[in-house]
């Protein structure tokens, strides 16, 4: 954000690095995410424009890709700055085995992911390039379509079965990011190609931030169909912490007690399993509950977690060895 330093602790957003360290955050996934109007009107544009309206395809969608690599480009050349500056605190990881050092060390471990394809031209011609720059996790959409697929809107008491699944060059995405071994998120997926990514892809099923649908029906959500089908894998959900997302009522309201997060946890662990449940934060990207506000206030959902029945080796599942599994299973090289 403007005016401040990933290294100052901060009252502002819910992530910084002094934050993060008294929470005991031990790593996530740095999300670079194109706003829809800079995506249609290049350099310049100001304001996200958060509506999920559809952004341009067909014939603008040449210039819409040249503008979301180039502000890809500043992001991840960002997140580079900033591993640099760090003095050794921060480190983008690219294998298994980096997270597990980071965690050890006490180094915040960063993953690169780039949330919507929109950046990644239809020929794939530039999806080897951002692998080695660092590129270990890819979001086919985010809650809009481009030329890959098609998100979900952000909408209550409905399916997420909201349009049509992925596109010929979307498909061949799927292949292309196992080749690779970068990790598909199916977050902001809408249903149709969910089930177009689980019949082609050759790696488990991971959603990095959504949550149960039963228990509140937003179209972010994953049916108990879609949670069978990520458990039946070998994937995860990483359960997210937006109150919208949490509440039976769907309400944007703070003030909104942790438990909830818990609740969802439950949920998916008694359907599918301890293996498949993780955290799922969407710090700076969403609404917290009140009683967790950023990331210093995790060790308060651990202890909720413990309350909710969860054991300590559990416990220690959710918070960092199922993401450590499936990463190892997903990233080959």
């Amino acid at each position: 954000g403007e005016g401040r330093s990933f290294f100052i602790r901060d009252d502002r957003g819910h992530i910084d690095l002094p934050r993060a360290l008294e929470g005991g955050l031990g790593g996530g996934f740095f999300a670079m995410f194109v706003p829809t109007k800079y995506l249609e009107n290049g350099p310049g544009a100001k304001d996200s424009d958060q509506t999920g309206k559809i952004a341009t395809i067909g014939n603008d969608f040449q210039v819409s890709q040249r503008h979301a690599q180039e502000f890809t480009d500043a992001l991840i050349q960002l997140l580079f700055d900033l591993e640099n500056v760090s003095e050794g605190k921060v480190k983008i990881a690219r294998a298994t085995a980096d997270v597990s050092t980071c965690l050890e060390n006490g180094v915040l471990a960063a993953v690169m992911h780039i949330e919507g394809a929109e950046a990644i031209d239809l020929e794939l011609d530039n999806l080897d390039g951002y692998y080695n720059q660092g590129l270990r996790s890819l979001g086919i959409s985010w809650s809009r379509s481009n030329g890959f697929g098609h998100g979900v809107p952000f909408e209550f008491d409905r399916s997420p079965d909201t349009g049509p699944g992925l596109t010929t060059a979307g498909k061949q995405l799927v292949r292309e990011c196992n080749r690779l071994g970068i990790m598909i998120d199916l977050s902001h997926l809408n249903e149709k190609g969910f089930w177009d990514v689980a019949s082609i892809t050759e790696s488990p099923l991971i959603a990095t931030h959504s949550a149960a649908h039963m228990l509140c029906p937003s179209t972010r959500n994953l049916t108990d169909k879609q949670i069978d089908a990520i458990g039946e894998s070998g994937g995860i959900i990483g359960i997210n912490f937006h109150v919208g997302f949490i509440r039976s009522d769907g309400q944007g309201d703070s003030d909104t007690p942790i438990d909830d997060i818990v609740k969802h946890a439950v949920y998916v662990a008694d359907r599918i399993g301890v293996d498949h449940v993780a955290l799922g934060s969407d710090f700076d990207g969403a609404t917290m509950p009140d009683e967790l506000g950023d990331a210093s206030g995790l060790p308060r959902l651990i202890s909720a977690l413990r309350r909710g029945g969860f054991s300590s080796q559990e416990i220690d599942k959710i918070a960092h060895e199922n993401w450590l599994r499936v990463l190892n299973q997903t990233w080959k090289h």
